[in-house]
C-alpha cells in the first residue's frame, strides 16, 4: 500500500512497473541490467483516489499527467530498488500537488482608522512636495 494521506492510500496492484535498460554513465553495468523504471498509474479509473485528487490531476499542467494516465520514470540510481522508491516518492508529491488547493480569499474593508492615516500621510507628502517650490513674494 502507499500511503498518499490519512484518507488515501493506493494499493500495489493499482501501479504497473517496468523496467529497461538505464541511460548515461554507469559502465558495464549500466549495459547488463534494468535499473531505470518506469511507473504508470490509471488515476482515472482508480477507485482508491477521491474525486479531489482526479480533478486536481486533470487540472495540472505536467508533463508526466496525460490521458488520465501518471507515467513517471526514473534513472537517478544505479539500483532498480531504489528508483523505484524514487518512483513512488515522486508520485506522492505529484498527488500532493494535485490536492493543493489554494485558501479561500475574503474581501474585507479598510477600518476608519486606517482610511484616516493614508489621508493624513497623502496630505503631509503633498505638503512637503509644495513646500520645495519657489517661494512666492508679495
Amino acid at each position: 500500500m502507499l500511503v498518499i494521506s490519512n484518507s488515501v492510500t493506493i494499493p500495489w496492484h493499482e501501479l504497473q512497473f517496468q523496467t529497461m535498460r538505464a541511460q548515461g554513465n554507469g559502465g558495464q553495468h549500466v549495459n547488463k541490467t534494468d535499473s531505470a523504471v518506469w511507473l504508470r498509474f490509471d488515476y482515472r479509473s482508480s477507485p482508491s483516489l477521491t474525486p479531489l485528487y482526479k480533478e486536481g490531476l486533470d487540472k495540472l499542467s505536467d508533463s508526466r499527467v496525460h490521458d488520465g494516465f501518471i507515467m513517471i520514470r526514473v534513472e537517478s540510481h544505479r539500483s532498480q530498488d531504489m528508483n523505484r522508491k524514487e518512483a513512488m516518492s515522486r508520485l506522492v508529491e505529484l498527488l500532493k500537488k494535485a490536492a493543493w488547493r489554494p485558501k479561500a480569499r475574503h474581501a474585507t474593508k479598510p477600518t476608519r482608522s486606517s482610511q484616516r492615516k493614508r489621508v493624513d500621510a497623502k496630505k503631509r507628502k503633498g505638503d512637503i512636495k509644495s513646500a520645495r517650490g519657489k517661494p512666492v513674494l508679495d
